[in-house]
């Protein structure tokens, strides 16, 4: 007779496996666990925290048999914080978990082979490119900021709620968002500046939003307010200046409408300079408040380097870069390519696309706005094909019709970058159907400590 499960009973179980979140994954009776902490291998004692007709959540409560892997998180808030996963497990077993799970993707939704060699009806799947430090790699912090009955908060939310977890250092982010972090409390808790309560939508300060360019070493400073106005700006702006080195901007975000959107519409410089620069690689990029820019600086130009290497160009090329954001990858392929364009929905990326380009002085790049699977049928009309694609879309992955419209110009390359392994593994397997053999996996980690993996495939025409 098999066990039934019920919420807040005590289990002991044996973990099996690891989930795409990176949660432990273990059964009694067929009935399945997920358990946040526990690692493969591992003989648990878990409380079942939410149970489901076929599956329950569960809480670690003790490891009785802990595996190889597991390491003490040097983070003091770890276990209640929503902004990692992975910081129980060795970095060796995060970058493994991360191939794995590109691996299963890609075997259960795409139907690929995959395989550790190259073979003609195979998909070689590489290690997943690591950090030499993974941590304090994150360029951009956003942090809300509350208050309940224990006193001010400024930390991430905890896992699932919207309750904020304070702290006074985050680990994965630069040291100097600690310093801002430190400064700004100590203004709000002087002058006793109201902060936001989002369920009563009463409240100044809602979230602070901290970038450094870590070439350059400039740092912006983004308070995101209710209201125009500040209470004691005066001393908002002196405090930063005093306390934090190489800060060169200072702006006010304004947000008043009830939403979970962290930025409003409107910013207003306080200090210093509107914008940041930065680099990746030799190619400077401007940063704004609404900018995009990869939070992983070291990471991005591994993988921009990859993607610049599968895309095999020699100079005669045509490339597409399709949901090229801001153009940052287009830069990079410019170096090599005969001319690129590159294609974006979101009007005010190409805008910052092309004055990327006019600033570092790039000629063989051209910026349109407008939906991929539309502009591409265009291009095509007007005699302009892609020798090779690149596409690098949100979460959800291609529109099929891109993807219908990408094979049917016949590139003879199309380099997909993806971050999410679900989605890409379903984009393949269409790709696949169309005329095009995925031939390399690259995994790279761009969020360590998180469960979150990019990857880059190179795909060929068949017909080749």
């Amino acid at each position: 007779m098999k066990e039934k499960i019920m919420k807040n009973l005590k289990y002991i179980l044996r973990i099996s496996g690891i989930g795409y979140r990176g949660e432990g994954v273990g059964r009694i009776d067929g009935f399945t666990f997920f358990i946040p902490g526990a690692l493969q291998g591992e003989k648990v004692i878990v409380k079942a925290v939410k149970v489901n007709k076929n599956f329950a959540f569960g809480k670690l409560l003790d490891v009785v048999e802990p595996s190889p892997e597991r390491v003490n998180p040097p983070c003091a808030v770890y276990k209640r914080c929503g902004g990692c996963q992975l910081q129980h497990m060795s970095y060796s077993a995060q970058l493994n978990f991360k191939k794995n799970r590109v691996r299963e993707c890609l075997e259960r939704i795409g139907k690929f082979e995959v395989t550790e060699s190259s073979g003609e009806n195979s998909l070689k799947l590489y290690d997943t490119l690591g950090m030499k430090n993974p941590y304090r790699y994150r360029n951009k912090v956003q942090l809300p900021v509350g208050r309940d009955e224990s006193g001010l908060k400024i930390g991430f939310y905890a896992n699932r709620s919207h309750d904020i977890i304070d702290m006074d250092s985050c680990l994965i982010q630069d040291e100097s968002a600690d310093r801002v972090v430190k400064s700004i409390r100590k203004w709000i808790e002087k002058y006793n500046v109201p902060v936001y309560d989002e369920k009563t939508g009463r409240g100044i300060i809602r979230h602070i939003m901290i970038r450094k360019a870590f070439v350059t070493g400039e740092i912006m400073v983004v308070i995101v307010t209710s209201v125009s106005e500040i209470p004691h700006k005066a001393e908002f702006i002196e405090a930063l200046i005093q306390n934090i080195p190489h800060i060169v901007s200072i702006i006010q975000n304004i947000n008043d409408r009830r939403t979970n959107v962290i930025l409003g519409d409107k910013s207003v410089t306080l200090w210093g300079k509107d914008s940041i620069s930065d680099y990746i690689g030799k190619f400077r990029f401007n940063i704004s408040p609404m900018s995009f820019f990869q939070v992983n600086p070291l990471q991005t130009k591994i993988l921009y380097r990859k993607v610049l290497e599968y895309a095999h160009l020699t100079g005669n090329e045509i490339v597409f870069d399709a949901y090229c954001g801001t153009g940052t990858i287009s830069l990079f392929l410019s170096q090599k390519a005969k001319k690129v364009y590159g294609i974006e929905i979101v009007e005010s990326a190409v805008e910052n696309a092309g004055v990327n380009a006019r600033e570092n002085g790039i000629h063989n790049v051209k910026f349109i706005s407008g939906k991929s699977e539309e502009i591409i049928p265009k291009l095509a009309e007007e005699g302009i094909k892609a020798d090779v694609m690149v596409v690098d879309p949100p979460r959800k992955g291609c529109d099929a019709a891109l993807l219908r419209s990408a094979a049917s110009m016949s590139p003879r390359t199309i380099v997909y970058v993806s971050c999410d392994p679900a989605t890409l593994a379903r984009d393949l397997g269409i790709l696949s159907n169309l005329g095009y053999r995925p031939e390399k996996v690259q995994p790279v980690d761009m969020f360590p400590q998180t469960a979150h993996v990019e990857t880059i495939v190179s795909l060929q025409r068949k017909d080749m």
